[in-house]
């Protein structure tokens, strides 16, 4: 990443913000933080670890090819990131008692959301700019799914922040009352799935005039295992959980069901309804959605995951175009969401016969934390290493990919102790937070924090 003139001045302050490692926060941290803690306390973790997540990112930007980085939409990206690493660093030495600081500070957050509203769309142009510009190698197009992957996932977890103190603490109108900031302490499953599948049916009937029925079914094996001898009804499939991420991931896998099971049978014919399976465990809460749409070969399979990679038309440079239509990057980035608290989005397909999409989510608040990439020895590796001569006759697994050392999926290792700096002192801030109580969730009527 080449810097703009009026901010080569930030390198130094990057270097030092990019040498501590992220704070990954749980659910349950967020809830209790959000009933508990002052706007203060907030104020003063935020304008520490705002800057830390945005630099960590910011140096593995410098990684990737100048060709990529030369591109216009990637430098209009790269500009937004260092503007907005230069407005946070201002409250470095602000008076976290001063009520204007923190005013200000608030204000900052939400001026640096709408900023980064369209980083996603600006990127995905930026890579199509350089497909259409030059040859894009193996080795630089896994390092671009590798950053993607990463850089996205640190996006989301930085709105993720900026939603919490905003919702809580700005002076606009809040939510629903029964959220904490951004997160349901109660949030209703089948709710979501509802409001998800009604989108969805919207859009295929609008564009095919058909649409396939959609068939619910629940389990809830705690329940039924600790009640098989009696008659009571299951309670509502509740966890605590961010609705909006939970909303996008099952827009997307619905909206790719319908679609698929109308393309794949005549016009007039009768379709066959989409069978999805809500299963609540000790651990783990999962959603399937099992289609009959044709399903889509091994092959296919394996690139689902790629950015880029879409059975749509590429988007036309038209503002009235939906969002992300044609980029390829629904089912990536509802991957991320799903990893963001360490779940997972797994698709298993059959050629010739339908697709199954699963998402997993912990069950427990106190096991939903942060999955953040690293800026490290491990990841300046992966971008460094190129690629690699072939040691193996044909491609394995099922990516498709040779064996590495490191795999693009997983979170790079931390690296020794010489490769970064000692984490940073742990302010008051920092240590309110991690101090909270470990008790139960706050009940979904919290009040703001005074």
């Amino acid at each position: 990443m080449k810097f703009s003139r009026c901010f080569r001045g930030l390198a130094q302050m990057l270097d030092t913000y990019s040498g501590y490692k992220p704070s990954p926060l749980s659910i349950k941290q967020f809830i209790d933080f959000g009933t508990t803690a002052s706007e203060r306390q907030s104020f003063q973790f935020l304008r520490q670890e705002l800057p830390v997540r945005l630099a960590n990112i910011m140096m593995e930007i410098q990684l990737l090819p100048e060709s990529l980085l030369s591109q216009p939409s990637c430098r209009r990206v790269v500009d937004w990131y260092q503007q907005s690493f230069s407005e946070l660093l201002q409250f470095c030495a602000a008076n976290p008692e001063s009520s204007a600081a923190r005013d200000d500070f608030c204000e900052s957050l939400v001026n640096i959301r709408n900023r980064h509203s369209d980083v996603v769309q600006t990127m995905a142009k930026g890579v199509i700019e350089l497909k259409d510009s030059t040859r894009v190698d193996c080795s630089t197009e896994n390092n671009i799914q590798y950053f993607l992957d990463r850089f996205y996932m640190n996006r989301i977890s930085i709105r993720m922040l900026i939603n919490q103190h905003t919702l809580l603490f700005g002076s606009g109108l809040g939510g629903d009352p029964r959220h904490i900031g951004c997160i349901d302490p109660y949030c209703d499953v089948v709710e979501v799935i509802k409001d998800a599948a009604a989108s969805a049916r919207f859009l295929c009937e609008r564009y095919y005039l058909a649409c396939p029925e959609l068939v619910v079914s629940q389990f809830n094996e705690t329940f039924q295992r600790s009640n098989k001898h009696t008659d009571a009804l299951p309670p509502p499939m509740q966890l605590t959980y961010v609705p909006s991420h939970l909303y996008h991931m099952l827009f997307e896998l619905l909206k790719n069901a319908m679609r698929a099971v109308v393309e794949n049978h005549p016009a007039g014919a009768e379709l066959p309804p989409i069978q999805l399976y809500v299963i609540l465990g000790g651990e783990d809460l999962v959603i399937k959605i099992c289609d009959r749409g044709g399903g889509v070969s091994r092959a296919t399979s394996e690139r689902l995951f790629q950015y880029l990679y879409s059975t749509a038309p590429r988007p036309p440079q038209d503002p009235s175009t939906p969002p992300l239509a044609g980029y390829g990057y629904g089912l990536p980035l509802s991957r991320l969401y799903a990893r963001y608290f360490q779940g997972d989005l797994v698709i298993n397909s059959c050629e010739g016969y339908g697709t199954d999409a699963t998402i997993f989510l912990k069950a427990l608040a106190q096991d939903m934390k942060e999955v953040l990439p690293l800026y490290n020895r491990a990841a300046q590796q992966h971008y460094q290493n190129g690629s690699q001569a072939p040691d193996w006759s044909s491609v394995l697994g099922s990516s498709g990919a040779r064996p590495r050392s490191t795999p693009t999926d997983s979170p790079p290792k931390p690296a020794s102790s010489t490769a970064r700096k000692p984490s940073r002192p742990a302010s008051a801030a920092v240590s309110s937070l991690r101090n909270i109580s470990t008790g139960s969730a706050a009940s979904g009527q919290g009040q703001k924090a005074a």
